[in-house]
């Protein structure tokens, strides 16, 4: 079954999905359509697999390390105070790892819920022909080069 995560993965591969920050070995990084919160990004494995059990240990500790390193990217470019990681898969079951930076300017009712509570339809949508958007992703993919994970 072609998922939607098949299909980004595959835009990112042909070089047609505009949301593609940058190659990493395990897969692609990704922001997010929804910029709810600044940043929010995702990591695409590449291979598409069902679930993080389907990867041998020693791609799941690649992916974990570079998901982590994408948090550091997130921390070290907007004012997130902390990241959120959340693997969830349930609708659409191939692996993606969702990477949320945090801030202290969140609205009170929402800034210590999980941010399924924000409302993602009316979220700002990354735009890939707004100047701060487009920024906001060099500077991730800078960080991630520096940090010598992006391929």
């Amino acid at each position: 079954m072609a998922t939607l995560i098949h299909q980004w993965v595959e835009g990112c591969r042909s070089g047609s999905n505009p949301r593609t920050i940058a190659r990493v070995s395990s897969g692609w990084v990704v922001i997010g359509a929804s910029q709810f919160v600044k940043g929010y990004c995702l990591l695409l494995p590449d291979p598409v697999v069902s679930d993080l059990n389907a990867l041998s240990l020693k791609a799941r500790a690649t992916l974990m390390e570079e998901v982590s390193i994408v948090g550091d990217a997130l921390l070290a470019v907007t004012d997130a105070v902390r990241i959120n990681y959340e693997i969830l898969g349930n609708l659409e079951p191939a692996l993606h790892v969702h990477v949320f930076p945090r801030f202290d300017d969140e609205p009170g009712e929402l800034r210590t819920k999980p941010v399924w509570f924000y409302d993602w339809d009316s979220a700002p949508q990354f735009d890939a022909g707004n100047a701060t958007d487009v920024s906001l992703v060099e500077d991730i993919r800078s960080y991630l080069h520096e940090a010598g994970i992006a391929v």
